[in-house]
């Protein structure tokens, strides 16, 4: 049984309050707070039959452990979410589409990601367990309640991972500056796994081995590469709207 944590922030918060309310053991909101935010934010938890403890700044730091979080703190659950990517590319629905970081361990880096990947719908991302940050409250505070909805699935071999996707059909692009291609080459309304690396060291030699295609995003300022969270967006985002102009 996995043991209670913390949410804060008011967008992470009430994803969990919508998905999942049960699941928060106690709201801790900031007694000096009562502006309408903060008193449309604890009616709806009052509505959700949520507990509500008043405390006072200092606790609410030492808490989420960071002074961001808006005057709310949450005691929750862990939600139940697929346990390994075989179970998730088993019940997909369609052909799939998933993120694999490979190196990112910035936790702002990743919430950012989980909240792109939620926004288009991309089914799971990946990372491994060497080379990455896992979902702590920061990562769950940016990617305002993405983490909750989008499975994180960290792997022990990555490679190995990659090519097991291959199995499943699933087409393994990876990103590089100096591709070919670009991203705007490929078509992609089959089944795709997009791997991004860190900035600057980008993805390791052998997970760029083991991808199927490289391809570039075209640059075309004085700028020669983006953060991996925008990265992804565009990457997943062209996928969603070419899948989108294929169904009508």
């Amino acid at each position: 049984m996995s043991r209670p944590h913390v949410l804060f922030g008011f967008h992470a918060i009430t994803v969990r309050m919508k998905t999942a309310p049960k699941s928060i053991l106690e709201l801790h909101v900031e007694t000096a707070r009562r502006d309408a935010r903060m008193r449309g934010f604890a009616e709806r938890a009052r509505e959700a039959g949520i507990k509500i403890v008043d405390s006072d700044g200092e606790r609410l730091d030492k808490m989420a452990g960071s002074p961001r979080h808006q005057g709310v703190v949450a005691r929750v659950e862990a939600v139940r979410m697929p346990h390994s990517l075989d179970e998730v590319v088993e019940n997909i629905e369609g052909p799939p589409l998933l993120l694999v970081l490979d190196g990112v361990t910035d936790p702002h880096n990743l919430g950012a990601c989980l909240r792109v990947a939620d926004g288009s719908g991309t089914h799971a991302v990946v990372a491994p367990k060497d080379h990455a940050v896992g979902v702590n409250a920061t990562v769950a505070k940016v990617a305002s309640g993405a983490a909750e909805t989008v499975p994180y699935i960290m792997v022990t071999n990555l490679a190995r991972t990659l090519t097991e996707l291959k199995e499943h059909d699933i087409r393994i692009i990876g990103t590089s500056d100096d591709a070919e291609h670009t991203l705007y080459d490929l078509d992609l309304t089959g089944p795709v796994a997009f791997v991004l690396g860190a900035e600057g060291d980008g993805m390791r030699q052998l997970t760029r081995k083991t991808c199927d295609q490289l391809v570039r995003i075209p640059m075309s300022g004085a700028v020669e590469s983006l953060n991996v969270s925008v990265a992804s967006a565009v990457c997943l985002y062209e996928a969603l709207r070419q899948r989108a102009k294929a169904a009508v």
